[in-house]
Protein backbone atom coordinates (compact mmCIF):
# COMPACT_ATOMS: atom_id res chain seq x y z
CA UNK A 1 0.00 0.00 0.00
CA UNK A 2 1.57 3.68 -0.87
CA UNK A 3 2.29 6.22 1.70
CA UNK A 4 0.09 8.39 -0.46
CA UNK A 5 -3.39 6.02 0.77
CA UNK A 6 -1.92 5.65 3.85
CA UNK A 7 -2.20 9.32 4.88
CA UNK A 8 -5.03 9.86 2.69
CA UNK A 9 -7.70 9.36 5.61
CA UNK A 10 -6.10 11.42 7.45
CA UNK A 11 -6.33 14.82 5.02
CA UNK A 12 -9.72 15.48 6.07
CA UNK A 13 -9.47 15.60 9.72
CA UNK A 14 -6.14 18.15 9.35
CA UNK A 15 -8.06 20.17 7.17
CA UNK A 16 -11.38 20.10 9.51
CA UNK A 17 -8.91 21.28 11.94
CA UNK A 18 -7.09 23.75 10.19
CA UNK A 19 -10.76 25.31 8.90
CA UNK A 20 -11.57 25.27 12.70
CA UNK A 21 -8.24 27.24 14.01
CA UNK A 22 -8.53 29.60 11.09
CA UNK A 23 -12.25 30.19 11.95
CA UNK A 24 -11.13 30.88 15.73
CA UNK A 25 -8.63 33.48 14.52
CA UNK A 26 -10.43 35.12 11.97
CA UNK A 27 -14.26 35.41 12.38
CA UNK A 28 -13.84 37.90 15.03
CA UNK A 29 -12.06 40.45 12.56
CA UNK A 30 -15.46 39.49 10.07
CA UNK A 31 -17.48 40.32 13.19
CA UNK A 32 -16.15 43.17 14.02
CA UNK A 33 -16.26 44.43 10.10
CA UNK A 34 -20.07 43.38 10.25
CA UNK A 35 -20.72 45.14 13.27
CA UNK A 36 -18.84 48.47 12.12
CA UNK A 37 -22.01 48.84 8.99
CA UNK A 38 -24.93 47.84 11.25
CA UNK A 39 -27.19 50.14 13.29
CA UNK A 40 -26.97 53.47 11.47
CA UNK A 41 -29.42 55.11 9.23
CA UNK A 42 -26.80 54.46 6.50
CA UNK A 43 -24.05 51.91 5.90
CA UNK A 44 -21.41 54.24 6.63
CA UNK A 45 -22.74 56.01 9.23
CA UNK A 46 -20.74 55.17 12.13
CA UNK A 47 -17.32 55.76 9.55
CA UNK A 48 -18.88 59.01 9.54
CA UNK A 49 -19.68 60.01 12.50
CA UNK A 50 -16.33 57.97 13.33
CA UNK A 51 -14.17 60.20 11.23
CA UNK A 52 -15.89 63.48 12.31
CA UNK A 53 -14.69 63.16 15.34
CA UNK A 54 -12.05 65.99 16.51
CA UNK A 55 -10.49 63.69 18.97
CA UNK A 56 -9.91 60.95 16.65
CA UNK A 57 -8.44 62.40 13.96
CA UNK A 58 -6.21 64.00 16.26
CA UNK A 59 -5.32 60.81 17.12
CA UNK A 60 -5.33 59.36 13.73
CA UNK A 61 -3.13 62.71 12.55
CA UNK A 62 -0.69 61.51 15.48
CA UNK A 63 -0.42 57.73 14.58
CA UNK A 64 0.79 58.91 10.41
CA UNK A 65 2.83 61.28 12.18
CA UNK A 66 4.40 59.21 13.90
CA UNK A 67 4.54 56.05 11.59
CA UNK A 68 6.09 57.99 8.84
CA UNK A 69 8.61 59.66 10.81
CA UNK A 70 9.53 56.01 12.31
CA UNK A 71 9.67 54.52 8.60
CA UNK A 72 12.36 57.55 7.86
CA UNK A 73 14.27 56.72 10.62
CA UNK A 74 14.24 53.00 10.39
CA UNK A 75 14.52 53.19 6.59
CA UNK A 76 18.06 55.53 7.04
CA UNK A 77 19.65 53.78 10.19
CA UNK A 78 18.15 50.14 8.77
CA UNK A 79 19.94 50.63 5.28
CA UNK A 80 23.53 51.90 6.54
CA UNK A 81 23.38 49.21 9.34
CA UNK A 82 22.45 46.33 6.95
CA UNK A 83 25.55 47.38 4.43
CA UNK A 84 28.07 48.31 7.36
CA UNK A 85 26.79 44.51 9.03
CA UNK A 86 27.61 42.85 5.11
CA UNK A 87 31.29 44.13 5.02
CA UNK A 88 33.78 40.93 5.70
CA UNK A 89 35.67 43.11 7.78
CA UNK A 90 33.42 44.13 10.45
CA UNK A 91 33.64 42.78 13.65
CA UNK A 92 31.20 41.54 16.32
CA UNK A 93 28.59 40.75 13.20
CA UNK A 94 27.17 37.43 15.63
CA UNK A 95 26.77 39.84 18.36
CA UNK A 96 24.94 42.74 16.56
CA UNK A 97 22.49 39.95 14.88
CA UNK A 98 21.61 38.45 17.96
CA UNK A 99 20.64 42.34 19.18
CA UNK A 100 18.51 42.55 16.38
CA UNK A 101 16.66 39.98 17.49
CA UNK A 102 16.19 41.11 21.15
CA UNK A 103 13.50 43.53 20.43
CA UNK A 104 11.14 40.50 18.41
CA UNK A 105 11.31 38.04 21.76
CA UNK A 106 11.03 41.03 24.64
CA UNK A 107 7.56 41.84 26.00
CA UNK A 108 6.58 45.23 25.06
CA UNK A 109 5.71 46.42 28.49
CA UNK A 110 9.30 45.46 29.50
CA UNK A 111 10.70 47.90 26.80
CA UNK A 112 8.11 50.89 26.86
CA UNK A 113 8.91 51.21 30.64
CA UNK A 114 12.65 50.82 29.36
CA UNK A 115 12.66 53.67 26.87
CA UNK A 116 10.36 55.53 29.42
CA UNK A 117 13.20 55.35 32.24
CA UNK A 118 15.70 56.37 29.50
CA UNK A 119 13.84 59.37 28.56
CA UNK A 120 13.12 60.50 31.96
CA UNK A 121 17.21 60.38 32.52
CA UNK A 122 17.90 62.16 29.18
CA UNK A 123 15.28 64.82 30.07
CA UNK A 124 13.21 63.81 26.67
CA UNK A 125 9.97 65.71 26.65
CA UNK A 126 7.28 63.24 26.42
CA UNK A 127 5.75 63.48 22.99
CA UNK A 128 5.40 62.46 19.57
CA UNK A 129 9.65 63.07 18.90
CA UNK A 130 9.73 60.43 21.97
CA UNK A 131 6.86 58.21 20.44
CA UNK A 132 9.09 57.92 17.07
CA UNK A 133 12.37 56.95 18.98
CA UNK A 134 11.25 54.53 21.09
CA UNK A 135 9.12 52.87 17.75
CA UNK A 136 12.22 52.86 16.09
CA UNK A 137 14.31 51.13 18.23
CA UNK A 138 11.67 48.01 17.75
CA UNK A 139 11.09 48.19 14.47
CA UNK A 140 14.18 48.82 12.86
CA UNK A 141 15.15 45.92 13.86
CA UNK A 142 12.58 43.79 11.60
CA UNK A 143 14.01 46.37 8.69
CA UNK A 144 18.15 44.94 9.03
CA UNK A 145 16.56 41.75 9.51
CA UNK A 146 14.54 42.17 6.10
CA UNK A 147 17.56 44.04 4.50
CA UNK A 148 19.87 41.11 5.31
CA UNK A 149 18.22 38.24 3.79
CA UNK A 150 17.85 40.42 0.76
CA UNK A 151 21.55 41.09 0.58
CA UNK A 152 22.71 37.38 1.64
CA UNK A 153 20.97 37.15 -1.87
CA UNK A 154 22.75 39.42 -3.79
CA UNK A 155 25.22 38.47 -6.05
CA UNK A 156 28.71 40.52 -5.19
CA UNK A 157 30.11 39.77 -8.28
CA UNK A 158 27.69 42.80 -9.61
CA UNK A 159 28.96 45.02 -7.18
CA UNK A 160 32.90 44.21 -8.10
CA UNK A 161 32.23 44.15 -11.72
CA UNK A 162 30.80 47.78 -11.49
CA UNK A 163 34.24 49.03 -9.23
CA UNK A 164 36.28 47.16 -12.15
CA UNK A 165 34.38 49.47 -14.35
CA UNK A 166 35.73 52.33 -12.95
CA UNK A 167 32.43 53.53 -10.91
CA UNK A 168 33.10 55.18 -7.50
CA UNK A 169 31.61 53.09 -4.04
CA UNK A 170 28.50 55.81 -4.14
CA UNK A 171 27.82 55.40 -7.93
CA UNK A 172 27.72 51.91 -7.37
CA UNK A 173 25.57 52.01 -4.26
CA UNK A 174 22.74 54.17 -6.30
CA UNK A 175 23.18 52.18 -9.85
CA UNK A 176 23.42 48.60 -9.02
CA UNK A 177 22.97 48.35 -5.45
CA UNK A 178 19.84 50.18 -4.20
CA UNK A 179 17.91 49.16 -7.28
CA UNK A 180 18.44 45.69 -6.11
CA UNK A 181 17.64 46.35 -3.05
CA UNK A 182 14.44 48.57 -3.82
CA UNK A 183 11.87 45.80 -3.00
CA UNK A 184 13.47 44.94 0.64
CA UNK A 185 13.46 48.65 1.52
CA UNK A 186 10.17 49.44 0.43
CA UNK A 187 8.72 45.89 2.12
CA UNK A 188 10.48 46.97 5.15
CA UNK A 189 9.35 50.31 5.30
CA UNK A 190 5.90 49.23 4.90
CA UNK A 191 6.38 46.70 7.36
CA UNK A 192 7.85 49.58 9.97
CA UNK A 193 5.32 51.75 9.10
CA UNK A 194 2.47 48.92 9.75
CA UNK A 195 4.58 47.83 13.23
CA UNK A 196 4.55 51.58 14.23
CA UNK A 197 0.66 52.78 13.37
CA UNK A 198 -0.29 49.55 15.19
CA UNK A 199 1.46 49.40 18.61
CA UNK A 200 -0.08 50.22 21.94
CA UNK A 201 1.72 49.64 24.64
CA UNK A 202 5.06 51.33 23.97
CA UNK A 203 3.07 54.26 22.73
CA UNK A 204 1.20 54.01 26.38
CA UNK A 205 4.52 54.63 28.07
CA UNK A 206 6.01 57.28 26.14
CA UNK A 207 3.67 60.11 24.77
CA UNK A 208 2.94 62.86 26.26
CA UNK A 209 0.24 64.75 26.54
CA UNK A 210 -1.72 65.54 23.37
CA UNK A 211 0.26 63.01 21.83
CA UNK A 212 -2.33 60.15 22.08
CA UNK A 213 -2.12 58.07 19.12
CA UNK A 214 -5.06 55.95 17.69
CA UNK A 215 -4.82 52.50 19.63
CA UNK A 216 -4.41 54.35 22.52
CA UNK A 217 -7.29 56.78 21.57
CA UNK A 218 -9.28 53.60 20.87
CA UNK A 219 -8.33 52.27 24.20
CA UNK A 220 -9.42 55.26 25.72
CA UNK A 221 -12.79 54.83 24.31
CA UNK A 222 -13.40 51.36 25.11
CA UNK A 223 -12.91 51.97 28.91
CA UNK A 224 -16.69 53.79 28.74
CA UNK A 225 -17.88 50.30 26.37
CA UNK A 226 -17.60 49.79 22.97
CA UNK A 227 -19.32 51.70 21.19
CA UNK A 228 -20.04 51.91 17.20
CA UNK A 229 -17.48 54.16 16.21
CA UNK A 230 -14.93 52.17 18.25
CA UNK A 231 -16.28 49.49 15.99
CA UNK A 232 -15.77 51.46 12.62
CA UNK A 233 -12.78 53.08 13.47
CA UNK A 234 -11.02 49.61 14.44
CA UNK A 235 -12.21 48.06 11.05
CA UNK A 236 -10.66 50.81 9.25
CA UNK A 237 -7.64 50.43 10.91
CA UNK A 238 -7.81 46.87 10.39
CA UNK A 239 -7.98 47.28 6.36
CA UNK A 240 -5.09 49.54 6.26
CA UNK A 241 -3.34 46.80 7.88
CA UNK A 242 -4.50 44.07 5.87
CA UNK A 243 -3.76 46.45 2.75
CA UNK A 244 -0.29 47.03 4.01
CA UNK A 245 0.51 43.64 4.79
CA UNK A 246 -0.75 42.14 1.39
CA UNK A 247 1.44 44.91 -0.56
CA UNK A 248 4.92 43.66 1.82
CA UNK A 249 4.11 39.97 0.58
CA UNK A 250 3.91 40.99 -2.95
CA UNK A 251 6.51 43.03 -2.38
CA UNK A 252 8.74 40.13 -1.03
CA UNK A 253 7.69 37.92 -4.30
CA UNK A 254 9.80 40.11 -6.63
Amino acid sequence: MSKALIHRPQRPLLLSYAGFIFFCLYFPLFALSIASFQGGPTLLHWYERAFTDPQLLLALRNSVIIGIGTTLFSTVLGTMAALGMRKPAFRGRVFFESLLNLPLVLPEIVMGLAMLVWFVFLNITLGLFSVVLAHTTFTISYFILILLARLKGMDPLLEEASADLGATPWKTFWKVTFPLLLPAIISGALLAFTLSFDDFLITFFTAGVGSDTLPVRIYSMMRFGITPEVNAISSAVLFLTLGAVLAIFKLRKN
